[in-house]
């Protein structure tokens, strides 16, 4: 699993012209599942992010976690990132987990977060989405599971 983390003041999401995701300061996740990915390697993302310490704390150092500012988190699903972009132009996206796979292990994840007890909102899972994200610092963070040894 890919994400793309972001800190943020506000986020939001809208399908059809509808807000239907929107939190106030935390984590706006884009969220990208391949083939190969399996609950292991959401539960390991999961734990990463909840714990990652990219807030400020009183000195301005970044030592304090979502969970300590009892932050919020917005999960939008992304196929995008599992792009292949290696050969040609245009990216393929061959290795992106099909909707089969795909939605249940992005349901486990969004359940895995809400063992923090705090908020998490989602877009809609295949829908067009407009997501309006306001980047806080900014920090950005990129993760991929396969990457966690």
């Amino acid at each position: 699993m890919k994400a793309v983390i972001q800190r943020v003041s506000q986020s939001s999401v809208k399908v059809d012209g509808e807000i239907v995701g929107e939190i106030s300061a935390g984590l706006c996740l884009l969220i990208g599942i391949d083939e190969e990915d399996t609950k292991t390697d959401a539960e390991w993302l999961t734990q990463k992010i909840i714990n990652l310490r990219i807030f400020g704390d009183e000195e301005g150092r970044l030592n304090k976690s979502v969970l300590d500012i009892s932050g919020e988190i917005l999960c939008i699903s992304q196929f995008t990132l599992i792009a292949d972009y290696k050969k040609g132009n245009r990216p393929s996206f061959i290795k992106a987990a099909k909707p089969e796979l795909a939605i249940p292990l992005f349901e486990f994840f969004k359940a895995e977060l809400a063992k923090s007890n705090l908020k998490i909102e989602s877009g809609i899972f295949g829908a067009d989405m407009k997501v309006a994200i306001s980047n806080d610092g900014p920090v950005t963070i990129v993760m991929d599971s396969k990457t966690k040894m």
